[in-house]
């Protein structure tokens, strides 16, 4: 193909698609509706791959103009279970007495749909995520922001959070929400090159 191809992103992540466009890549916002909490899986790590997989699917089944649907989920796993993103202040609050001064998993699960063939690549991307040990008036502070209610795991590394990350193991992008690494390998799988997606 010569022409540019469409590139989708199913996610409503505002993380997620800046990370994109901050690669040279301009891709096309649309949420796939799926019900988060009716899936299940064995283990974090399937978890977030079974819902990047689902998202990407939803959106992918409306399109049918050759475009390349990227789905991602991400949850963080802590003691074996995967958590996404807090249910209320509390849940994050007690999230985060939990988290700090330890480490967990940052789980992300990429699917790449191309709408031309139907064929699909996915794989999860792990990123080990050691926490500091902000004291209980710096998490009172960061719960009140708000922040944490809308990021799986209760934490970001390019918000608020940030100073309350010791490090990080593998790639920070998949932290944020999305390993390009990862994406690139994923396309290449469906015979796409990320560069021949850079926007003009």
């Amino acid at each position: 193909m010569t022409d540019r191809r469409t590139l989708v992103l199913a996610s409503a992540s505002p993380a997620r698609l800046g990370l994109l466009r901050q690669a040279g890549l301009d891709p096309q916002v649309i949420v796939s509706g799926v019900d988060e909490d009716a899936l299940s899986a064995a283990t974090p790590a399937e978890l977030a791959l079974v819902l990047a997989e689902a998202k990407a699917a939803a959106v992918a089944d409306r399109l049918t103009d050759g475009e390349l649907v990227i789905g991602c989920d991400s949850v963080l796993e802590l003691d074996g279970q995967a958590l996404g993103k807090p249910t209320d202040a509390a849940d994050a609050l007690a999230r985060w007495r939990a988290m700090r001064g330890r480490s967990g998993v940052l789980q992300t699960g990429h699917c790449v749909v191309d709408t031309t063939t139907g064929r699909r690549a996915s794989a999860t991307a792990s990123t080990t995520v050691h926490f500091g040990e902000p004291d209980d008036a710096e998490l009172a502070a960061y719960v009140a922001s708000g922040e944490p209610l809308h990021v799986a795991g209760a934490f970001t590394l390019d918000g608020r959070s940030a100073p309350f990350v010791r490090g990080i193991e593998g790639d920070h992008g998949n932290v944020i929400g999305l390993s390009l690494p990862l994406l690139r390998t994923l396309l290449g799988e469906l015979g796409v090159r990320i560069t021949d997606l850079w926007a003009q």
